[in-house]
C-alpha cells in the first residue's frame, strides 16, 4: 500500500467543529473502538464454532477488516469530513438516497450497538458491584455517556484515552497469565490445533471468522471524525493499521491462552470466558477487579459509539438529509449537541426492546452492507482527482474487500436480514419526510452557516 505525503489542503477549511485529534488520539480511539465489549464475550462462542484453534479465526478476522481498512484510508484521506460513509457514497454515485441509506446504516448500527452495550454494561459484570434492575441502569449509563460527548470531542478522547489503557491492561493480564500457567507446564497447548469433529476445518473457521469479525468493527467510527483530526493524509493511515494490527495481536495471543488455560467445552459455556480463564489459572486475581475492567471496556466502546453516531446524524444534516436542527453545535464546546441528545434517546428506547445477541447481529449486518458500499466507492472515485496528496491502496484490495463482505452477509441469519429490513424500511421512511420543505427548512442557506456563527 502506497501513502503520499501529507498537504495542509487535506483538512478542510472553515469546519464548525474542532480539530483536536491528534495522531497519538486518533489511533488510541481506533484501538479502544475495536478492543471494546465484543473480545470480552465472544471468545467462548468462537471456541464453540471452531474449538481450540481460536487464533485461526482471529487472524481470518483481522485479514479481512484489514482490506476494508484499506478503503476507508484512502478515501478519508481523500474527502475528511464529517460523515464519513455516506459522504464517499454521494460523492461516487450522485444519488442522494444512496448516500443517507448509507449513513442511515452506520447511524442505526451505532445506536443499535450502543443499546446492547448499555445493556452488557448493566448486565452480570455490573451485578459484582450493585443489584439494580437492567434497563434502568441502562438508560442511567447511556445519560452519563451523552454528558461525556457534549462536553468535547478532545474530553471524550482523554477519557477514551484512560478507559483504553484499563481495558488493554485488562488484556495483557489475562496473556500475561496464561503465560505462566503455560511456564510452569500447566494447560494443554495441543489443544491450540485442534477442531471440532465432525465439521470440516474450513466450515468451523469461517463461522468463528463472521464471529470474530464482530470483534474487529469500529475501525469504521473513525471517518466520521476526520473533521476533527490534525494533518489528516499524514496520521490517519498510520493510526488506522497500527490500531488494527495492535488489536489482531492481543486478539491472537488471547486465544491461544485462553485455549491453553481452559477445556474448550468450558469456554464455549461461560458468558465471561476471560474471567474464567483469569480464575482458572488459580493466581489468586480477584473476580471484582476483572469484573470492573469489562465494564471499563464496555463504557469505552459505547462513548465511542455515541461519538460516531451523532457526527453521522451532524453529517446528514448538514447534506439536508436531515433537519438542519440537528446539525447545531454549543457555542463555547462546538460539539453537535442536538444529535447528541436525539441518538440518546433513541438508544434508550432500543434498551426496551432489545436483546444484545439480536442487537449485535444487526450491527454487523448493517456494517457490512456499508462496507460494500465504501469498498464500491473508493473504486469508482479512482477517477476523481482532488489537489492534495491522499493515501492510495492497490485496486485489487477493495475488490478483495467486496467478496469477503458478501460472503459473510451470505451467512447471516434470515432473522438478523429481517430485523435488518424493518430498520432500512424505517430509513427510507425518513428520507421521504425528508424531502417535505417543513422537514427540510431553509435550503437557501448554505449548509455550513448556521454553524459557523
Amino acid at each position: 500500500m502506497s501513502h503520499a505525503s501529507s498537504d495542509t489542503t487535506a483538512a478542510p477549511e472553515g469546519t464548525a467543529l474542532k480539530r483536536a485529534i491528534s495522531g497519538k488520539l486518533l489511533y488510541v480511539f481506533i484501538l479502544g473502538d475495536v478492543l471494546g465489549a465484543g473480545i470480552y464475550a465472544l471468545v467462548g462462542e468462537i471456541a464453540g464454532e471452531v474449538g481450540g484453534a481460536i487464533w485461526v479465526p482471529m487472524l481470518v478476522a483481522l485479514l479481512l477488516a484489514l482490506l476494508t481498512a484499506a478503503s476507508y484510508a484512502e478515501l478519508v484521506t481523500k474527502y475528511p469530513r464529517a460523515g464519513g460513509s455516506a459522504v464517499f457514497a454521494e460523492r461516487a454515485f450522485k444519488r442522494p438516497v444512496i448516500s443517507f441509506l448509507v449513513g442511515y446504516c452506520m447511524l442505526a448500527a451505532g445506536v443499535v450497538s450502543a443499546a446492547g452495550l448499555s445493556l452488557a454494561f448493566a448486565g452480570d459484570y455490573l451485578s459484582v458491584f450493585l443489584d439494580v434492575p437492567a434497563v434502568p441502569a441502562a438508560v442511567v449509563f447511556l445519560a452519563v455517556i451523552a454528558l461525556v460527548n457534549a462536553r468535547g470531542i478532545k474530553e471524550s478522547m482523554r477519557a477514551n484515552l484512560v478507559m483504553t489503557v484499563i481495558e488493554v491492561s485488562g488484556l495483557v493480564l489475562v496473556i500475561v497469565l496464561g503465560a505462566i500457567v503455560f511456564g510452569r507446564g500447566d494447560g494443554d497447548v495441543g489443544r491450540v490445533v485442534q477442531f471440532p469433529e465432525g465439521v470440516s476445518a474450513g466450515s468451523a473457521v469461517l463461522a468463528a471468522a463472521i464471529l470474530a469479525y464482530y470483534s474487529f468493527v469500529g475501525f469504521e467510527t473513525s471517518a466520521n471524525v476526520a473533521e476533527e483530526v490534525r494533518d489528516v493524509s499524514r496520521v490517519y493511515p498510520r493510526a488506522l493499521f497500527g490500531a488494527l494490527l495492535t488489536a489482531g495481536v492481543v486478539y491472537v495471543a488471547i486465544g491461544l491462552v485462553a485455549s491453553i488455560v481452559l477445556p474448550t467445552e468450558e469456554l464455549a459455556g461461560s458468558t465471561g470466558p476471560l474471567l474464567e480463564v483469569v480464575r482458572a489459572t488459580g493466581l489468586g486475581v480477584p473476580d471484582q477487579l476483572f469484573s470492573a475492567i469489562a465494564l471499563i471496556a464496555v463504557a469505552n466502546g459505547a462513548l465511542l459509539t455515541m461519538i460516531m453516531a451523532s457526527r453521522m446524524v451532524f453529517g446528514l444534516a448538514e447534506q439536508r438529509l436531515l433537519p438542519p436542527v440537528l446539525g447545531a453545535v454549543l457555542p463555547g464546546r462546538r460539539t453537535p449537541w442536538v444529535a447528541i441528545v436525539v441518538t440518546t434517546v433513541v438508544a434508550m428506547a432500543l434498551t426496551l426492546i432489545g436483546d444484545l445477541g439480536a442487537l449485535a447481529n444487526i450491527v454487523v449486518l448493517l456494517l457490512l452492507l456499508v462496507f460494500v458500499s465504501t469498498n464500491l466507492s473508493v473504486l469508482v472515485l479512482r477517477r476523481d482527482r482532488v489537489e492534495h496528496e491522499h493515501f492510495t491502496a492497490p485496486a485489487v484490495l477493495p475488490v478483495l474487500a467486496i467478496g469477503s463482505c458478501l460472503l459473510l452477509l451470505w451467512k447471516q441469519e434470515a432473522t438478523t436480514w429481517l430485523w435488518s429490513a424493518v430498520l432500512l424500511a424505517a430509513g427510507v421512511a425518513l428520507y421521504v419526510l425528508a424531502q417535505a420543505p417543513w422537514w427540510r427548512g431553509d435550503r437557501s442557506r448554505p449548509g455550513r452557516s448556521a454553524q459557523a456563527r
